[in-house]
């Protein structure tokens, strides 16, 4: 099952590509600065991260679907080939606005490739095995946290910005080239219905929606004419959509999603640790810079203790959820999640930067044994033909969820922080409430974890696959050359 073995390459190639969604996320964040000195736009990089984020959500669910309808390697191959040529695109752009332009294609690379990787590697390996193989794959986000900002302030401070893009390239040309000849899949050829009023309106009202909770407060408040409009039309667009997929012969997003009790849990633990996880990253670098005097790198580090305890704990949670059940780890991992997010309460002006990230790191344990284990259930729990859909479904919930968790929490430290400059004591209470509001969603958390059924933890007694085979009824095996 490792680097060396049969489906080896395939790993490695999977690894790869989680590594460009992994670095991509960390490493512009460093070089913000320089690149409004090269190219201007101070009012408008928000953006870079706004339209990214978007593009990459709202794609998910509709790569999803392409994945179960024409097979994962075409699909992953497509959105390595974006990548690559945005990457290229935003290294060479020559102000603020193309640049923005070229992360919306970069969103839609990465929405390709997200799903797709995770869904990978439920073809190849058995829930036994993946208890072993995520560990690699959760390594990924472990050195991305680490590699990701020093190599932004690298190539910012020594080389340049630009860089931090063209950097993609190799890693796409060798993800790209492995995955074109050594993975292989027995796809049934067919002449899918694609549902494409359905994937227009899906697409509309999320783009709306998300639109509309990212930049409600920030670019236009949240009682103005242009959010009601964008929210309303973009809530209007999904009921809509409802309705269309219930009649649609091969829906884009099948409702019967939503019915499953064990995908219901899953997807909305996965909206609580999206929101979560947001939260802290928008806010404890903050706290920790104006509040505790802290320097940008220092608070950085702080932060970085959540995305190293992360994957820590996700790479050992294949041993929690094969002897104690799905169930019981995501109990586990939730609950500690809720002390993490209770100590964080703990905080005031006079703590250390230490206590805050240790409670980040203790907070990061708990979402490893939460995140992974209950999108792997989830995906167990279908067929091939079934898998892509609900793979991505998880994943557009989590970032559905950051959205949610960065319009809240960001409307909540506006209303007590209030405008000019930033005040200690002010900050301090204002981020105590959204750490209450954090305490409140990992509560839910819990009760999510409580809700997943006891019949999800069979499959973690079926015996291993063998590398060319998928579970028994899956049309479509995949396999390593």
């Amino acid at each position: 099952m490792g680097l060396r073995s049969q489906r080896g390459p395939v790993l490695l190639a999977v690894m790869l590509s989680t590594g460009l969604i992994a670095i991509d996320s960390t490493i512009i964040a460093t070089a913000v600065p320089s690149i409004v000195d090269d190219i201007g736009g101070f009012t408008e990089f928000p953006w870079l991260f706004s339209v990214y984020l978007l593009a990459q959500a709202v794609s998910v669910p509709i790569y999803g679907k392409l994945n179960d309808l024409f097979g994962r390697k075409p699909v992953i191959l497509w959105g390595i080939g974006l990548f690559l040529v945005s990457s290229i695109l935003c290294g060479l752009a020559w102000s603020i606005l193309p640049l923005i332009v070229f992360r919306v294609l970069q969103g839609l690379g990465a929405g390709a490739i997200m799903p797709t990787t995770i869904t990978i590697i439920g073809d190849l390996y058995s829930v036994r095995e993946r208890a072993k193989v995520q560990g690699y794959v959760a390594s990924v986000w472990g050195v991305a946290s680490v590699v990701g900002p020093t190599l932004g302030g690298v190539f910012s401070e020594w080389v340049s910005w630009r860089w931090i893009f063209f950097v993609n390239i190799p890693i796409c040309l060798l993800a790209g080239t492995m995955i074109l000849r050594r993975f292989h899949e027995q796809v049934e050829r067919r002449r899918p219905a694609i549902d494409y009023r359905g994937a227009a309106l899906l697409a509309a009202g999320l783009t709306l929606v998300i639109l509309g909770v990212l930049e409600g407060g920030q670019a236009w408040a949240w009682n103005s004419p242009n959010s009601i409009a964008i929210l309303g039309v973009g809530l209007a667009l999904l009921v809509t959509f409802g309705f269309v997929e219930r009649s649609a012969p091969d829906p884009v997003l099948p409702l019967w999603i939503f019915r499953r009790r064990l995908l219901l849990s899953s997807g909305f633990l996965s909206v609580g640790v999206g929101a979560i996880l947001l939260g802290l990253s928008s806010y404890i670098p903050v706290y920790a810079q104006e509040a505790l005097g802290a320097g940008p790198l220092v608070a950085g580090l702080a932060l970085g203790a959540l995305t190293v305890g992360w994957p820590i704990s996700a790479s050992q949670a294949g041993k929690v959820y094969l002897r104690v059940g799905f169930r019981g780890c995501a109990l586990i991992g939730s609950s500690l999640v809720v002390v993490g997010v209770a100590l964080l309460l703990l905080l005031d002006q006079q703590s250390s930067i230490y206590e805050v990230g240790g409670y980040c790191l203790f907070i990061g344990f708990g979402m490893g044994l939460v995140a992974a284990p209950t999108l792997i259930a989830a995906q167990s729990s279908v067929g091939w033909t079934e898998r892509g859909v609900v793979t991505a479904n998880n994943i557009f919930l989590r970032s559905l969820g950051s959205a949610l968790g960065v319009a809240v929490f960001g409307a909540m430290a506006n209303a007590v922080v209030g405008d000019g400059a930033v005040d200690p004591a002010r900050l301090t209470d204002a981020v105590h409430r959204i750490f209450i509001a954090m305490l409140l969603v990992s509560v839910v958390m819990v009760v999510l974890a409580g809700l997943i059924p006891r019949s999800a933890d069979r499959v973690t007694a079926e015996p291993a696959t063998t590398p060319d085979a998928t579970k028994p009824g899956d049309p479509s095996p995949a396999h390593a050359e």
